[in-house]
């Protein structure tokens, strides 16, 4: 029974070791039986200059090789050649095929050195024998490169077999005359191969530390964004919605504080407080974008416009812009729109900006224009969409603006956000207009400035005036900076 049970576990241990060095021999010949390439990373400021000193040093190791097994060694010098041509081969292919150039480099070692074995002789001239001075000098600078660019298992077993190789030529095999080179040449291999992987972990960890620090200034910037419109937030909250607030609740006491008021005293006053409460709405929604942390409001897959943020967003669309236009008129400004072309659906970027355009533009003739009767032409084509803004010439001079003239500018970033184009210009007669074009055949752009417009609200500061100095001038896809002071159209 016990010897049964022995013979079990011989049985056993052999299996064992078995599959341990199939092992091994499966992941040799995954790392080293290769083509693969791995080119050396080029140089910024001096592209190919590691590829001309490797060039001129197999160069060197062809010819001192060459004349080393020749002369020396008594070997054929065409034979001799062919053997200095592959060590010198093996160091340029290296730059590009490095595991490839090492099988060479490797195996034109043994060949060599049988040839030189074939030419001793009892008393002759003493051989560097297996590895020449110029073969050595060669194999490390393919080791070198190759434990460059490969992973140290690789580097690591590339010295180990050529280790093994050169034990197997030297102290199996053996020369009658001859002086051993094969230790020297093991423990430089060794060298250069620590000295490769020491570099290249070098070379890593300089990437990581260049992609943290990358990273690390992005999260600060977030960070530093975050607090900014959180600040912004608190800033709105705390005054304007405030005094939205208040005017609203005045509007609404303000008809009994009046013995028998009139009827449209009370329409003017119902209208205040329902403009102010429609502000109210629409600042609490900019104070949920500004105060998410992804204004974007996209989930985790990625999908935009699903996220918890979304909901908060303001995305007023062409279908509110009648009511805009009602509000502009019970505001005293006659107001004309025309539609030409078929409509058809637009991304919500495209709707989103051709609102905000009107709308800044209708608020500009009201403040800058007293008087004038405005006209908004919208033209839907098969690629986009026309938004035309005009007014007639002002019929009185209109009162200074405390706005800080960012409204004409907003509608530029608006329209280059979107790859589009827009003109502010005078009319020959003293009026004004204002034309955008926004192009509806980029539904990632428009995603992008759905959410990224929805948090400006337009202000209020810019005249027709302001852009003047640019009469005719279509914006480039980022416009310069516009004149902040108020004119007079």
């Amino acid at each position: 029974m016990s010897r049964l049970s022995g013979v079990t576990r011989g049985g056993s241990r052999r299996t064992a070791v078995g599959g341990r060095a199939e092992r091994v021999l499966r992941v040799l010949h995954d790392d080293l039986w290769t083509w693969r390439a791995d080119p050396l990373p080029p140089s910024v400021w001096l592209r190919w200059f590691p590829h001309g000193i490797v060039c001129l040093a197999a160069l060197g190791v062809l010819l001192g090789d060459a004349a080393q097994l020749s002369d020396n060694g008594r070997v054929d010098p065409g034979f001799g050649f062919l053997i200095a041509l592959a060590q010198g081969g093996a160091m340029v292919f290296a730059l590009w095929r490095p595991v490839a150039a090492w099988w060479l480099s490797l195996a034109a070692m043994p060949v060599g050195a049988f040839a030189v074995r074939a030419e001793m002789i009892q008393d002759g001239e003493k051989f560097t024998w297996p590895w020449p001075v110029a073969g050595i000098i060669g194999h490390m600078c393919v080791l070198l490169l190759l434990a460059l660019r490969v992973r140290t298992r690789v580097s690591a077993e590339a010295l180990a077999l050529t280790a093994l190789a050169t034990y197997v030529v030297q102290g199996v095999v053996g020369a009658l005359n001859y002086q051993p080179t094969g230790q020297l040449a093991v423990i430089l291999f060794a060298v250069v191969v620590v000295l490769g992987i020491a570099l290249r972990g070098r070379r890593e960890a300089r990437t990581q530390l260049a992609e943290q620090t990358s990273l690390t200034a992005e999260e600060r910037a977030r960070r530093t964004l975050l607090e900014e419109r959180s600040r912004i937030a608190r800033e709105l909250h705390d005054v304007v919605a405030h005094h939205m607030s208040v005017i609203s609740i005045q509007a609404q006491v303000a008809p009994h504080l009046v013995k028998d008021p009139p009827d449209e005293l009370k329409e003017n006053l119902a209208g205040i407080r329902e403009n102010a409460l429609e502000a109210l709405t629409e600042l609490r929604r900019v104070l949920g974008v500004l105060r998410s942390e992804d204004p974007d409001g996209t989930d985790v897959s990625g999908a935009p416009g699903l996220g918890g943020t979304a909901r908060h967003a303001p995305q007023p669309t062409l279908d509110r812009l009648d009511a805009l236009v009602e509000n502009t008129r019970a505001a005293g400004l006659t107001v004309t729109v025309e539609h030409s072309g078929r409509r058809r659906p637009l991304p919500s970027g495209v709707e989103l900006s051709a609102y905000r355009i009107v709308q800044e533009a209708l608020s500009n003739v009201l403040r800058h224009a007293p008087g004038a009767t405005a006209r908004v032409h919208l033209t839907h084509l098969p690629i986009g969409l026309r938004v035309e803004v005009s007014n007639t010439r002002p019929a009185r001079t209109p009162a200074p603006s405390l706005g800080a003239g960012h409204g004409l500018l907003g509608m530029r970033e608006r329209v280059a956000m979107l790859d589009g184009s827009l003109t502010a210009h005078r009319l020959p007669d003293g009026g004004y207009q204002v034309a955008a074009f926004l192009p509806a055949d980029t539904a990632d752009t428009a995603d992008t400035v759905d959410a990224a417009g929805s948090v400006d609200v337009p202000d209020a500061g810019t005249t027709p005036g302001a852009a003047a100095a640019t009469t005719g001038d279509r914006t480039a896809p980022h416009p310069a900076p516009l004149p902040t002071e108020d004119h007079t159209p």
